[in-house]
């Protein structure tokens, strides 16, 4: 997506050639123009899968997701808690995962009552760098026996080939910007069409 690409070559900072800033519009500042039309493309990208429910993983997937929803007919946001809460179910799903950003490992849990076998879901996440999250957030899905439509990412640091995974995998995975690093540390970028054919 040319437009995420563009802000990400004006507002992104790459540290270290590993994290890559973007919380000027992304993940703390939000700009909501910008995800609109993302919400739009996604829309595009997994049109015609009857999807009645965007899953995500808190906290910063939670705005993406809830614009996104709004071009979905019907969906609700479901999101993963990192933390039991007082207020949680007692009868939860729940999967481990390893946050890269964070560098420690989380239980993440969804209420029983909010993910069953009816429902067709898209998972919706802010990045995707070693796809420990998204498959935590799959194993989910499978726990409930609902279907995987397809995952939406945003950001795809493709050198930390957690998309490789998951479309090796087989599953329906579309990244609106899809970064690579250069030898001279300078951000690329990656068609998601051309990332699908290297699998096939």
């Amino acid at each position: 997506m040319k437009l995420l690409e563009e802000r990400i070559k004006k507002d992104g900072i790459l540290i270290n050639n590993e994290i890559l800033k973007v919380d000027g519009f992304l993940n703390h500042n939000i700009d909501v123009a910008l995800i609109n039309e993302m919400g739009r493309e996604f829309a595009r990208l997994f049109a015609g899968l009857g999807i009645n429910k965007i899953l995500t993983i808190e906290a910063s997937g939670i705005g993406i997701a809830c614009i996104v929803a709004q071009y979905f007919e019907g969906a609700d946001v479901l999101f993963a808690k990192k933390y039991q809460t007082k207020n949680l179910d007692q009868e939860t799903y729940s999967a481990s995962v390893t946050s890269f950003t964070h560098g420690r490992d989380y239980i993440i849990r969804v209420s029983k009552n909010h993910l069953n076998s009816d429902d067709r879901i898209l998972i919706i996440d802010d990045f995707l760098a070693t796809g420990h999250a998204i498959f935590g957030l799959m194993d989910l899905v499978k726990q409930a026996g609902a279907d995987l439509c397809g995952v939406g990412i945003c950001i795809e640091k493709a050198f930390q080939g957690g998309g490789s995974l998951l479309r090796d995998a087989g599953i329906n995975l579309h990244s609106l910007a899809i970064v690579d690093i250069r030898e001279n540390g300078e951000i690329s970028f990656i068609d998601d069409s051309d990332a699908e054919s290297m699998i096939k």
